[in-house]
């Protein structure tokens, strides 16, 4: 950590060091989709995906819950990533009224294509940091997965 670092990390507050690093937080966010590979889909869709492929098969209402959009909007999501090959669509098992959607084997490429190119990405500006500041930022990626849970 350089002397400068050390100073501005003990005369931060809590509340200018949680700005800090939401603002840094939100740019590292952008500009790792902008590192993702263009095509058809939108955010949305890939976020979709992913949710998808971390969690299995979801009910629709369930999907719009966690993305935390409306059900119409999420019906226009599914419709094109179902037009696409990316989602498959099967009975719910104890509630004939439902579906359950879940990625398919080329949604499941999409995710991982998108997740390989963002860490890619990241990986090569890692690579121009020294070997102190990538120790930093392991320390630093571990208490903020330790703030993540506790919000949990």
């Amino acid at each position: 950590m350089t002397e400068r670092m050390a100073v501005v990390s003990k005369r931060m507050t809590p509340a200018a060091l949680a700005a800090m690093l939401g603002d840094a937080i939100t740019r590292l966010g952008r500009r790792q989709r902008q590192a993702r590979p263009v095509g058809e889909l939108t955010q949305n869709q890939i976020s979709v995906l992913a949710g998808l492929e971390l969690a299995g098969a979801l009910t629709p209402r369930e999907l719009a819950d966690a993305e935390r959009v409306q059900p119409p909007t999420m019906t226009k999501i599914l419709a094109r990533l179902e037009e696409r090959g990316l989602i498959q669509r099967s009975p719910h098992p104890t509630d004939g009224r439902q579906v359950l959607v879940s990625a398919t084997p080329a949604g499941r490429h999409v995710v991982v294509e998108q997740r390989r190119a963002k860490d890619e990405w990241l990986t090569r500006m890692l690579a121009d940091l020294t070997a102190d500041e990538r120790q930093i930022l392991g320390q630093a990626a571990e208490i903020l997965r330790r703030i993540a849970r506790e919000g949990d």
